[in-house]
């Protein structure tokens, strides 16, 4: 299991089940002011926007809270202002992690993510300690049940991408940010459905976690998760499926 693609099936399965939908708006919320900001309130002419705001259809976010998180971004209505902050850190067994946060308060953010990390042996890093580690790219994951292999990779290919994993249960797109959009129009216009789409880091080696390690680094994943300035967290940490198995069968 790695710690890039198989944490975010963890997290939709999580959000499927989770009653606390409201903190998950809060940080969805962010992130459409925080790009109407940045590039106006047309999704037509903002794909950062546009990505946000498939992400909030996913959620079943209600159209008038959308609305009101763009008109906060663009101005028209006031708001809090957000800052966006990258956090470096280790995780257990030296797992390199970066944490991506959206707050309006960054003393409050940098003690919360420092306590959770010390909960879980890990630690803040210094700027530029991990970051190397991980390069962004465009990331597209598309069930198998949607198509197949030879099939997707014809239209991928073409459109740009630059690579196609083939996982347990997803075939994983990867592309240059530039061609991220041309890929994911691509799908859209072959009307193949996909899973999640964003411009994400992607971690250029893994470290691999076995017992205590690999259950303190799915508690600080998870303890990330829940913090609501925590927009997403980057890390490099494989799990074997075997040994998500057994985690996933001791008592809480």
């Amino acid at each position: 299991m790695s710690g890039h693609s198989k944490w975010a099936t963890i997290k939709r399965k999580k959000a499927a089940i989770d009653s606390k939908r409201g903190a998950a708006f809060t940080k969805i919320i962010k992130e459409i002011v925080v790009a109407a900001r940045a590039g106006g309130g047309d999704p037509a002419g903002n794909a950062r926007l546009r990505t946000v705001l498939e992400k909030a259809k996913g959620a079943n976010m209600p159209a008038d809270n959308i609305k009101k998180a763009i008109m906060r971004g663009t101005g028209e209505l006031e708001g809090v202002t957000y800052e966006e902050l990258m956090y470096e850190g280790y995780g257990p067994g030296g797992v390199a992690l970066l944490i991506a946060v959206t707050t309006d308060n960054k003393n409050r953010s940098a003690a919360s993510v420092r306590a959770i990390l010390s909960k879980s042996n890990g630690a803040m890093a210094t700027l530029g300690a991990v970051s190397w580690q991980f390069e962004q790219k465009g990331y597209i994951t598309v069930p198998k049940e949607e198509i197949d292999e030879e099939t997707l990779m014809s239209i991928a290919l073409e459109a740009g991408a630059d690579d196609i994993q083939n996982e347990d249960a997803t075939f994983d797109i990867t592309t240059k940010p530039s061609d991220f959009e041309g890929v994911r129009k691509a799908l859209d216009d072959k009307k193949v459905k996909y899973s999640s789409a964003e411009v994400t880091m992607v971690p250029k080696n893994y470290v691999k976690l076995l017992g205590k390690d690999a259950e303190q680094m799915l508690r600080l994943m998870d303890a990330l998760d829940e913090d609501e300035d925590v927009q997403n967290v980057y890390a490099n940490f494989d799990i074997p499926q075997e040994e998500m198995d057994r985690i996933g069968n001791l008592p809480e």
